[in-house]
């Protein structure tokens, strides 16, 4: 470094230290306002990206849920369902009848109820997603908060969908193999057109998921691409539970179905005219 860039390097730091010196009385005779508290610049200035008003670099922020854990919900989500219908029927041998009859009793409504929560799990992970797009988290919950119950509602419908799934092995009117159940459109038995379309919904989810772990290999861009297929795997489960479930008839069903749609739909709309 040059003798005249030392000079005036040592000048400035000077003058900054003359600045806060003369500036100190009157910043402590003075109570500070609600913006000006440390702890509200501590926090503007510390919190991730994503997290301050008007910053949209969610991305920028790590996944809610590790990796590890989100691998171990996945896997108890497995072993429930494979404990239910290979273990329950010996341990209960009273349940037998239910369990193991010859019309869709115990495992198909353990099915109906599981795949209702995932559907709206999923749902939920939309709404609090488009509502970070919107900036209408804002308002509620708040940008972090947001983020956080998008993916943690992602991730626990990735799980009760795999139970979903899971759960129909033991279902005697259904008769469906392992095979059948994972991979997409091999099943022929009931509306398989609709229960596979089910199943694309869950790969689909599940990449959008997982997506989050690998976001800094792949690229912001790639990640966004992948991230638009939730808007597909939302359709898809939506036709998924109108047309191959048996109580969407019911009047529950039907607020469920349309309440869900007219929601994204409309937070869909408004983020496009935004």
């Amino acid at each position: 470094m040059s003798d005249e860039k030392a000079a005036r390097l040592a000048a400035i730091r000077a003058a900054n230290v003359s600045g806060r010196v003369a500036t100190a009385p009157s910043l402590s005779a003075a109570a500070p306002t609600a913006s000006e508290t440390p702890t509200a610049a501590h926090k503007n200035a510390s919190a991730p990206a994503g997290s301050r008003p008007g910053d949209e670099a969610f991305e920028d922020m790590p996944p809610a849920i590790a990796l590890q854990t989100l691998i171990g919900m996945l896997l108890a989500a497995a072993l429930g369902a494979g404990m239910a219908v290979f273990a329950l029927p010996a341990w209960l041998p009273g349940l037998s009848q239910s369990l193991l009859g010859t019309e869709p009793k115990a495992y198909w409504y353990l099915s109906r109820s599981s795949a209702f929560v995932a559907y709206i799990l999923l749902w939920l992970s939309m709404v609090f997603g488009l509502l970070m797009t919107n900036k209408l988290a804002r308002v509620w919950p708040g940008g972090p908060a947001a983020f956080d119950l998008h993916q943690h509602a992602s991730f626990l419908g990735l799980a009760f969908a795999l139970f979903h799934a899971l759960i129909l092995l033991g279902d005697r009117y259904m008769q469906a193999t392992l095979f059948q159940v994972l991979v997409p459109f091999q099943y022929s038995g009931y509306e398989p057109l609709w229960v596979g379309l089910g199943q694309a919904a869950f790969y689909g989810l599940a990449i959008v998921g997982l997506s989050f772990y690998v976001k800094d290999r792949i690229g912001r861009r790639a990640w966004r691409l992948i991230h638009l297929l939730s808007f597909g795997v939302f359709v898809l489960a939506l036709m998924h539970g109108i047309w191959s479930g048996s109580d969407s008839a019911s009047d529950l069903a039907r607020a469920i179905y349309w309440g869900s749609g007219g929601s994204v739909l409309f937070l869909t709309i408004y983020r496009v005219l935004r």
